[in-house]
This record gives structure tokens, sequence and C-alpha cells, in this order.
């Protein structure tokens, strides 16, 4: 039998003063880990508090749910507090008195996700709201909410996903339309929703739950989708066509969202679902009467966005970009790290990239289609499986700016964007435009297809749309202009560009080292990181002194962070870190000798005015080192482990050596000599050190 989701001793009731949220969620996880349900307490404290940040979780009528999945999580659990005086979690009404802390594992079963969903649908009942109000021991709390998930005595196990979904997706029962109800042509408004939120646990069926019973009372006929982690059923398309708009309550994409093409739509987020669902029927049945408003394009993308919810330029611009760097580098750490192993001396060795006059890649295609396995050339077998290794990452290498190009187009116009964005990119490539040809190639594609997929066609015409007529109109346009207008003055600033880069020297060099050694240890994997490891891997597929000796620079100093921390909080001041970070800095010895920069981020979220400086400086030192000593790495990834693809292998680890070694000097004298600064109070256990204002 599995343990049940709540017991007493998860359960706190008239909680005094314990600070802010932040420590509210720690005091559960606490309790969580206390019982045996998770592992660390500060990792899920983390992976809640992430979630937090990204909106909070108060809701009106004094509640809070924050939530999360979190990887330290074994059991899925509910902890509860009932806190006097209440804590301000972000709602609009005030702070909130009724705590849940929903921990569910990271790979949590769906029958699981279905019973941690039901207690935020009863969240949304006066009825048991009151009954933990009036609760008066912790036994009284976990009959309330065993009957609402299904656990007590008598009550039906969750059945699943099917069931967690099916019970809002389903028609309501029918009810008289008020007499001040939402008509449109003499009969009641018909709206079709779909609700998400990130974890697919809490906000999502609080929102479906929260239209559900808003329709009715606005005289709407309302059926609701809800998209959570335990899956989701989808709405009948009969029900789809028949309605008037569409409300999508998301804080993700929709999945489908096709299915609504052509439908006057309503966008905002999922906590709006659940706060305001009065307005947003109002605004959907206003947008179904309006011969201007928003749509669901035929390609399953907004055509025009609720100008509330909208990003603005440049923070959608980024989000586009990084959208088709992400897609990009499997591409090239892969093809980059083939080539790498391709240069192993009892292979092919750095000489299968010579072809006596030709091209490496044509040397290796010479090796493949003149010898066989039965007829190895003069080298040996080794020189035959190194041009295997070779040709494959070449071809390899070859999709990057195609493959930058696509997913950016993917970004703009979804689906119907890739096949544009891949054609333009292999344009950019032909004409020999490069990176920046493969970013604007991209960025007219997407806007093309966009653009195409935009007006309303008829039902006929909808099924061609994505998978002839978008991709047809959005490829000659975007192709085109590179063509005709764009590709060679870009091919020409490449060419520029690449000339200066491969002039650099000397005190040039060294401050390009500085400055991507700064940016790879800015965000540790966020888009200043991605914007300077995107400019090395595109640059090496050019395959020149220039281009490795900067994928050298931001190699190593992107190694620089973890490795600084692992030193610093394992070695040399132990007691300066907790235990959780001296746990992750014995981790980030392996994460940062294979180049994860992410490595460091826990110490970063805990100190950043401590840790961030500490890592800039010493990534540039790293990266300026690099540049000094020129060294060159032939391989996009992989750490310390393709030393073989990096040449002078000294120069990598004494830059890597010193720019680690400043990193975690850095911050023990910043963690001893600048006083620390809590946002929120601590639970110290036994094994916690003494702060290090003390401890000094």
């Amino acid at each position: 039998m599995s343990p049940k989701t709540i017991t007493p001793e998860l359960v706190s009731l008239d909680l005094g003063s314990v600070g802010d949220k932040s420590a509210v969620i720690r005091e559960l996880a606490t309790r969580v880990v206390a019982q045996g349900r998770a592992t660390d307490a500060e990792a899920l404290y983390a992976d809640a508090w992430a979630r937090e940040q990204k909106d909070e979780t108060g809701l009106p009528g004094g509640i809070a749910i924050p939530h999360a999945k979190s990887p330290s999580v074994t059991i899925p659990t509910l902890a509860f507090a009932r806190l006097d005086p209440g804590v301000d979690f972000g709602a609009p009404d005030g702070p909130a008195d009724l705590v849940f802390l929903i921990a569910a594992p990271a790979d949590a079963a769906e029958a699981h996700l279905a019973v941690l969903s039901k207690l935020a649908r009863s969240l949304m009942t006066e009825e048991f709201t009151a009954g933990l109000r009036a609760a008066k021991t912790q036994d009284d709390v976990v009959a309330l909410v065993d009957e609402a998930i299904g656990e007590g005595d008598g009550a039906s196990v969750a059945s699943g996903a099917s069931g967690a979904s099916t019970a809002a997706a389903a028609e309501p029962a029918p009810a008289a339309p008020a007499a001040d109800g939402f008509r449109i042509d003499g009969r009641p408004a018909r709206i079709v929703a779909v609700t998400s939120c990130a974890t697919g646990i809490a906000h999502t069926f609080m929102a479906a739950d929260a239209l559900t019973a808003a329709g009715p009372k606005n005289g709407v006929d309302l059926v609701v989708e809800p998209q959570g982690s335990s899956g989701y059923q989808a709405l009948p398309k009969s029900v789809i066509d028949a309605a008037d708009a569409v409300i999508f309550a998301n804080d993700v994409d929709v999945r489908e969202e096709a299915r609504f093409a052509g439908k006057p739509v309503v966008r905002s987020t999922v906590k709006r679902g659940i706060e305001q669902p009065d307005q947003l029927i109002a605004e959907a049945v206003a947008v179904a009467a309006d011969p201007n408003g928003a749509r669901v394009s035929s390609s399953g993308a907004s055509a025009v966005a609720a100008p509330s919810e909208t990003l603005s330029w440049g923070a959608n611009l980024k989000r586009i970009l990084l959208t088709g760097v992400s897609y990009m580098i499997p591409f090239v750490a892969g093809g980059g790290l083939l080539i790498a192993i391709s240069f192993l001396p009892f292979l092919g060795g750095y000489g299968i990239a010579l072809a006596h006059g030709d091209s490496g890649v044509n040397n290796a295609v010479f090796t493949l289609t003149h010898y066989a396995i039965w007829n190895l050339p003069p080298e040996g077998l080794g020189y035959y499986l190194g041009a295997i290794a070779f040709e494959i990452g070449s071809v390899s290498l070859g999709f990057l700016v195609p493959a930058l190009a696509g997913y950016i187009a993917f970004a703009i116009a979804d689906r119907p964007g890739i096949a544009p964005g891949f054609v333009a990119g292999a344009i950019a490539v032909f004409m020999n435009a490069g990176f920046l040809g493969g970013l604007i190639g991209g960025l007219l594609a997407g806007y093309a297809a966009w653009l195409i997929g935009r007006p309303a066609v008829p039902r006929w015409l909808r099924g061609l749309m994505p998978v002839v007529i978008i991709p047809l109109g959005a490829s000659i346009i975007a192709s085109g202009l590179m063509l005709l207008i764009l590709g060679a003055p870009i091919a020409w600033l490449m060419t520029q560009l690449t000339g200066f880069l491969n002039g650099l020297s000397g005190a040039g060099a060294i401050f390009l080292g500085i400055i991507l050694g700064l940016m790879m240890c800015f965000d540790l994997g966020g888009p200043v990181n991605k914007v300077a490891y995107a400019f090395a891997v595109a640059g090496l597929a050019q395959q020149t002194d220039a281009s490795f000796h900067i994928m050298a620079a931001v190699m190593v100093a992107g190694m620089v962070p973890p490795l600084g921390m692992a030193l610093a909080s394992t070695v040399l001041y132990r007691r300066g870190f907790t235990q959780v970070e001296r746990e992750n800095g014995a981790a980030a010895w392996l994460l940062g000798a294979s180049f994860i920069s992410e490595g460091a981020i826990p110490f970063a979220a805990a100190d950043p005015l401590r840790v961030i400086p500490a890592n800039l400086v010493g990534g540039a030192v790293a990266g300026g080192l690099a540049m000094a000593f020129e060294v060159r790495s032939r391989a996009p990834h992989g750490g310390i482990f393709v030393f073989f693809a990096i040449d002078p292998i000294w120069g990598f680890v004494v830059a890597l050596a010193a720019g680690t070694l400043v990193t975690a000097l850095l911050v023990v004298g910043l963690k001893r000599f600048a006083a620390p600064r809590r946002t929120a109070p601590v639970t110290e256990t036994a094994e916690q050190p003494v702060p290090a204002t003390v401890a000094a």
C-alpha cells in the first residue's frame, strides 16, 4: 500500500510569526524531509522558491499553494501550515493564512499528480477552506484533506490522468442563463478554454474549476480542457467548432493549438484564470463580436497576443534567438566532438584535416570512398575509423547555420516556420553569409510564416496551411530576399569579421578573451553565457586558428565557476558553507571538469553578491590567459575530457588553474570579510557551520 499523501506530522496549526513567505516554504520543506519524504530540504526549498519567483502562488481567500516537482522528493507529499498572523504570498486580497506545500517527485506517476491536483481544486470551495480554518487538531486537517483527494475511508482512489483531466473537461451540466448573461445570436455564448501552468499540478486545475464555475453564473456555455502533468483529454472537435471564442489561460505552450485555428482568442496567465474568470469570459464574448479581434492562426500560434500579456520587443527577440541557439547546440556539440575524436593519435590524427592541397573533408571522403574495411588505406584501420568520425562530424557541423535559422523561425511561427527557416539557413551557407546570415534568414522566415498564417481562412483550407502554403510562401520570401538582396552584404561583413578575428594578437586577443570570460561567468547558462558560447561554436565551423582560440577561451572560462566553488567549499573554507553547499561543491568538481557552468548556480543563487563577482574575475583571468598562451580547442564541449583536442594542453591547464584559484580565493575573502545578507531566516542544523562572520 502506498504511503498517504499527508499525515498529522506534516501539519502545523496556528504557526506563529516565521518571517516572510521564503521562511514559510523553508519550514514546510524541512518538515517534509524530517518525515523521510524528501532527501534534501535545501533542494526542495530551492525548487519551490524558484517556482514562486516565476509566479507568486498566493490566491484570493487567504490561500497559498507553493509547489514544485523536485528530484529530492521521494514520496508525493502535502505539507500544511495554518498561519497566525498570515504571510503575504502575492494574492490581491491580502496575506495567506492557509498554506499547502505540494511536493511531487520529478518523475511522479500520473496517479500521484492527479491526487495532488485534487487538493488544488478543493481549495476553490469555501466549505473546504472553512473546514481547514475550523480544524482543532492535525488529525482533523488530515481527515479533511484525505476526503478531498480521495484517500479517506470509503473514498475512491484517484484514477490517474484521465480522471483528473476529465472532471473539468467534461461539458458542464446545463444551467439556466442569468438574466443579464452573455448572449450571441439570441442564445447563450459558447466558450471553450484551455488552462495549463509550469508544473501542471495546482494552478492548471484551479483555473479550470474557476472558469467552469463562472460560466453558468454569466449565462455562458463554457467547457474547459485542463492540460496538466497528469495528462489531458482533448475537447471534442464538435465542441471546438461550435465555440464562439477561446480562452487560453496558460503559463506554458498550449498543446495541439492548431485545433483552435480561426477562433477568436483571449490569452492570459493561468493565475488570472483563477482570480478573474468573470473578466476573461467578458473579454472572450467581446472578441467574438469583434471582426478585427485576435484569432488563433492556421499555424497553431496566436495571431495577436493580448496586449497586457505580450513581451517587450527586446525580451521577445531574446527569447527567439535563444530558442534557435538552444536547438543548434546539439548539432555542434556532437559534430565537434566527433571531429575532435578523429584527431586522436591512434585514429586519424591532425593529419586527417590536411589533404595535400584539398580540404580535410575531401580527404576524409577520399578515404571512405576509395577504401573499405577489407581494403584499408596504407595508414591502417585507425586512420579509416578516424575518417569516418571526421566525415560524420563535418556533416553534423554543416547543420549549424540551417538548424539555427530553422529553430529561430520555429520560435516565431511554430512548426510551419521550421522548413522555411532551414531553407533560409542553407541559403545563408550557400552565400557564405555564415552565422549572421542564419540569424537574419531565420528571422525573415519566421516572420514571413507568421504573417502568412495570420489571416483566417476557410475550414477546407486550414489543413493545407501548415504543411504546404505557409512553408512554400515563407521559403520564397525569406530565401528570395537572402539570394537577391541580403546575402552578399552579409557575406562581405562576415569576411571582414573573420579577417579581423584572425588578425587579433597580443593585447587585442587577450582583451577578447577577458570579455568572453566575463560573459561565460555572468549568468551561468543564461542568455549572456549562451551568446558567448554560440559565438564560439559558430566560428568553430570555420576551422581557423582564431576560431580555435575563441573556443578554448570560452571553454576554460566556463569551467571556472563550478571548479572555483568546489575548491572553496570543499578544501579552502568548508566552515563558510552549509552542509548542502559542501555536498554541491563535491558534485561541482565533476561538473566543472566537464564544462558544465550550471554547477555553480546553487552557490550563486544562495549568495549572488559574493559569488558572481568572484566568478567574473576568475573567468576573465582564465579567458585572458588562454588567449595569451594561444590555446586552441577543436572540440566545442567536454572540458578536460577532450584534452586530446586541446593544444597546448599545458596552457589550458594553467589558465584553468589560475582562474579557479582566483575565484576560490576571492569568494573565500568575500565570505570572511563581507557581512552576509540573508533575505530570510534559515533553519540551521547541527551539521551547518557557524556563520562566516563569527567563524572568522
